[in-house]
């Protein structure tokens, strides 16, 4: 995998998505994965309470904690495909880890994530990477092409088994016959525009699907809210300072205190205060 061509870069500017990417070997792909079965395994009962909205709490923000997390959010391969889309300046604004077990009711609705994250301008890419089969069966993101050119409309409803935080959905009914499936293979990777509606089915095939999104901007774009949010350079420079930068984890302890604050801040800026 090398950086992107010039065709693959105005396809994703034209459309706002981009795969599959081969970014891990089978041998890289497997020992993330084990990783990944035994943190999971470490927090089972944990999980096992929590409604998928709520399974963050666990899975995301984990690169600042873990790093074999880390590793695969500042892997060459990964970030070659990313500078493709925002630049040779990068920097890991967020993760979460989208898991769906098998016969999981768990489902993500159609909205644009550029609707409440609140970064301008829109220089920020989200690259999911698979550690098993992403199909159509296991409840594969699916997109609308193009529709990161439009904001929607869109409305909360903190519906039981939707994996987003506000059961966040675009307000229009959307044509689920022009949906795009981003079908990968373990080892493989999408990219996705901030602005591009979006969305998954729950898992009806026999196997987890497991896979993580890592979320990519450019050191130009500014976070709205009170909070100066965590991020970690991981290819380029930072010469605007809109961010606190902190170094790879390293002492597990201060990571994860570093993973709390960010945290934190995220809740601050970018979810639904409880009232």
């Amino acid at each position: 995998m090398s950086k992107l061509s010039a065709q693959q870069r105005q396809f994703y500017e034209e459309n706002g998505y981009l795969f599959p990417l081969r970014v891990f070997n089978d041998q890289e792909t497997a020992e993330f994965r084990r990783q990944f079965d035994e943190y999971t395994e470490q927090n089972r009962e944990r999980l096992r309470k929590l409604i998928p909205r709520e399974r963050r709490a666990v899975y995301a923000l984990t690169h600042l904690m873990l790093p074999w997390v880390y590793r695969m959010a500042s892997h060459p391969r990964v970030l070659d495909a990313v500078e493709g889309a925002i630049g040779p300046n990068i920097l890991v604004w967020g993760s979460d880890w989208f898991v769906k077990f098998p016969g999981d009711a768990a489902y993500i609705s159609w909205h644009q994530d550029g609707a409440y994250w609140g970064l301008q301008p829109p220089q920020v890419t989200t690259a999911w990477i698979a550690l098993s089969p992403s199909t159509l069966e296991s409840g594969c993101m699916q997109v609308m092409r193009g529709t990161q050119k439009t904001q929607l409309p869109q409305r909360e409803t903190y519906a039981l088994d939707n994996a987003l935080s506000r059961g966040q959905e675009i307000a229009l009914e959307v044509d689920e016959s022009e949906a795009v499936a981003l079908c990968l293979a373990p080892g493989e990777m999408s990219l996705h525009h901030i602005g591009i509606a979006h969305g998954s089915k729950p898992n009806s095939a026999d196997y987890a699907r497991v896979g993580i999104a890592i979320r990519y901007i450019a050191p130009e774009v500014v976070q709205q809210g009170s909070e100066r949010q965590i991020v970690q350079l991981v290819r380029g420079k930072d010469e605007y300072g809109n961010f606190e930068v902190v170094a790879p984890p390293d002492d597990a302890a201060s990571a994860a205190e570093i993973r709390k604050e960010a945290d934190r801040r995220v809740l601050e800026n970018v979810y639904p205060k409880v009232k």
